[in-house]
């Protein structure tokens, strides 16, 4: 960190080559990121001063890039450096940190794509959790949307984006019924997602999660390394609304809190307890990996 630089706890971000207070971190008004959610992005959160699974989450983020033909101005060296440096400067051990390609502005007078100069902008915030420390402890109260999710023939699902307008109809529809967050389904009547979560159901010891039309989370692949290795039978296959709400156990997993379990789905309870033992111990095996050198990279020298 350099000399005299005051550490921001509340956040850093790095724009146009530039590392300022979160509070004052700003784009381009006419940047095509914000204008036509012409962007993509990716998190990675430190927990206890160490990324984790950073490369896979630049790997993720550059094939995003690629899949929507944006050029970042920054190698992927560069970028891991930015972000660290984000860190150092909030002087953060817990954190939420993501990293934003935008395709930038076209030309004066011109709508050509082909005129837009990407551009690349980073940040690092306090750990945001999915799911409070309440909602963790007796899960969370789901309700499954009738809003189905955008389709993959139109967006690209593995290709993370800001393309929420369906999580946001299908969030304020469960907060309508007293739930606290939704699941989407797809045009057959499969949950898919929700909003900045994979979903899991357990039956019996057979873990099933969605196996397309979905974003293919980092969180999600841990999860199925884990249960592998706990020798729980896998089902990546369609996951119908019924099969879900028949579940001995569900949960979540996103970058922002790992796995956390569901309580309730569409106000019906979810098994005998929550977290129900599969899910229990597939969180504990999660944060204890945080502490395992192939996943975890410092982020602080």
């Amino acid at each position: 960190m350099p000399q005299n630089q005051a550490k921001t706890h509340a956040g850093t971000a790095f724009i146009e080559g530039r590392y300022l207070p979160i509070a004052e971190a700003a784009i381009p008004i006419e940047d095509w990121g914000f204008l036509h959610s012409d962007a993509t992005y990716d998190v990675v959160h430190l927990w206890n001063g160490h990324f984790f699974r950073l490369e896979e989450h630049l790997t993720r983020f550059q094939e995003s890039m690629k899949g929507l033909r944006l050029n970042c101005p920054y190698s992927r060296e560069q970028i891991g450096d930015i972000l660290k440096e984000c860190v150092q400067r909030s002087g953060l051990k817990d954190a939420y940190v993501e990293m934003i390609c935008t395709r930038g502005q076209p030309a004066p007078g011109s709508r050509d794509l082909r005129t837009c100069r990407n551009r690349f902008y980073a940040f690092a915030v306090p750990f945001i959790w999915l799911a409070n420390e309440e909602q963790r402890s007796r899960g969370l109260h789901l309700s499954i949307s009738e809003t189905e999710r955008i389709s993959p023939k139109a967006v690209n699902p593995v290709i993370k984006n800001y393309h929420w307008l369906d999580f946001v109809r299908g969030l304020f529809d469960a907060y309508d019924r007293g739930a606290e967050t939704a699941v989407l389904v797809d045009g057959s009547g499969n949950v898919i997602e929700g909003p900045g979560f994979n979903i899991f159901a357990v039956h019996g010891n057979r873990l099933t999660t969605p196996a397309s039309g979905m974003l293919e989370g980092i969180t999600r692949r841990t999860v199925l390394e884990l249960a592998a290795e706990s020798g729980l039978e896998i089902s990546e296959t369609a996951l119908p609304t019924d099969r879900l709400r028949q579940a001995d156990e569900a949960f979540i997993s996103s970058t922002a809190g790992g796995i956390m379990p569901i309580g309730t789905v569409d106000t019906r309870p979810v098994g005998q307890q929550v977290p129900g033992r599969i899910t229990q111990n597939l969180m504990n095996a999660y944060w204890a990996l945080h502490d395992d050198p192939n996943f975890a990279t410092p982020a602080y020298d």
